[in-house]
């Protein structure tokens, strides 16, 4: 196997890693792709996890008109300085792209030509260093009906997360629900906002919620919040009733001491009451 060729990376990305072997690939008409640097077909990157690793695919043109190539990319990715290029008769034009070593991946870049000629190359990238399980359990909160969350991974596999949830009231345990597989799959580095059902929540309580995820390979995480359930719609209304029959009674024994020349009071008007919130 020839010698590693290490490209210096731009704009303070870290170096990749390079290895070759197969010919390139050419369409009709005479232009070729590769990657740069001469005998280099195929490229393979390697770098930690996380790491934005940089090199560069060549389009060299050996007919006798210009071509214009759109490069793209399957099962990885990609992004060019340039997506579209035009490539003058018997010139070649070197344009550099970035990938992410997020995992193990295989692809291909792809470069197609005004009259839909296509040109591949593949590209296989692995995530070096040691494989680490990690979750975290962020922005959670109870609302009416549902709690929402954002799960986070935090480490260099993909994960299945499995959630258990608990809520204790003023007099014991209110929610506790078994651990069970979430219907995801979390990418490394990957972000994503869930909601968990809780329509049958106390009607009058104050409660802590907590969610527990675990993932294969130790990965875990929780979080915590307090909620409040109260009916407003029936505190509202017997209030309004208590304060509607002082006020009436407040009238009654006004009236009985009201001069014959008074105005009479405005009738009184009761709050509308709002929905329940927690």
């Amino acid at each position: 196997m020839p010698s590693p060729v290490r490209v210096p990376a731009v704009l303070g990305l870290p170096l990749l890693v390079l290895l070759t072997a197969a010919p390139v690939a050419s369409a009709a008409d005479g232009w070729s792709l590769a990657p740069a640097g001469g005998s280099r077909p195929s490229f393979y990157a390697e770098g930690a996890p996380g790491a934005v690793l940089q090199d560069t695919v060549s389009v060299t043109n050996r007919g006798g008109r210009a071509v214009v190539v759109r490069l793209g990319v399957r099962g990885v990715r990609a992004v060019f300085a340039r997506s579209r290029v035009r490539v003058p008769a018997r010139t070649r034009a070197d344009i550099p792209f970035t990938v992410s070593a997020r995992t193990d991946r295989s692809g291909e870049i792809v470069a197609r030509d005004q009259d839909g000629r296509t040109a591949t190359v593949a590209l296989r990238l692995r995530a070096g260093g040691p494989r680490l399980s990690a979750l975290t359990v962020e922005r959670m909160s109870v609302h009416a009906d549902r709690i929402t969350y954002d799960l986070v991974n935090r480490g260099t596999t993909t994960l299945v997360p499995t959630l258990a949830v608990h809520a204790d009231g003023l007099f014991g345990p209110v929610l506790d629900r078994a651990p069970r597989t979430l219907p995801v799959r979390l990418a490394p580095g990957r972000r994503l906002r869930l909601t968990e059902p809780w329509r049958d929540h106390p009607a009058l309580d104050a409660v802590d919620v907590r969610l527990t995820v675990t993932a294969p390979g130790g990965a875990r995480g929780s979080a915590a919040a307090p909620a409040r359930f109260v009916p407003w719609g029936g505190v509202a209304g017997g209030a309004g009733a208590v304060a509607a029959g002082g006020a009436l009674l407040l009238v009654r024994r006004r009236r009985g001491r009201r001069p014959p020349e008074e105005a009479p009071e405005r009738p009184y008007r009761e709050a509308e009451s709002t929905g329940a919130v927690t």
